[in-house]
């Protein structure tokens, strides 16, 4: 889930999106006509909610949810091969619609991955 906001509202999308190695990027792909690109075009802050629930009872000892906390930018021409290769690795059904012209490459700078554990336990891991 992406979070964007908009003079003070937030606003949520599902977003499939890939990680670098190293962790410092998530990158996802998204038309440049939709609300959440001109959210990041207006204000590039952004957070991204990742979980592995299974939706099962046992969630709330076992599930764990990580926010990373950023700034947005869409990925330049000069950039554009090694993101590209890495986001199409984890989403190669996804290939047509992020070589349109009209979609955007977004990458998002991670500052700060809060993450959450046995529902109540919260780690703070600092990238800058």
């Amino acid at each position: 889930m992406l979070a964007t906001h908009n003079k003070a509202q937030p606003y949520g999308s599902l977003v499939a999106f890939a990680a670098t190695q190293d962790l410092n990027y998530l990158i996802f792909s998204t038309t440049r006509s939709t609300r959440k690109f001109a959210n990041l075009s207006a204000d590039p802050r952004v957070a991204m909610v990742i979980d592995n629930r299974p939706n099962h009872p046992s969630d709330l000892r076992f599930a764990r949810a990580v926010t990373a906390t950023g700034r947005a930018e869409e990925i330049q021409k000069n950039a554009l091969e090694d993101f590209l290769a890495i986001y199409l690795n984890k989403h190669p059904n996804l290939e047509d619609f992020v070589s349109s012209p009209s979609s955007a490459l977004i990458k998002v700078r991670v500052e700060v991955y809060h993450t959450v554990t046995r529902f109540q336990n919260v780690v703070e891991i600092h990238l800058t």
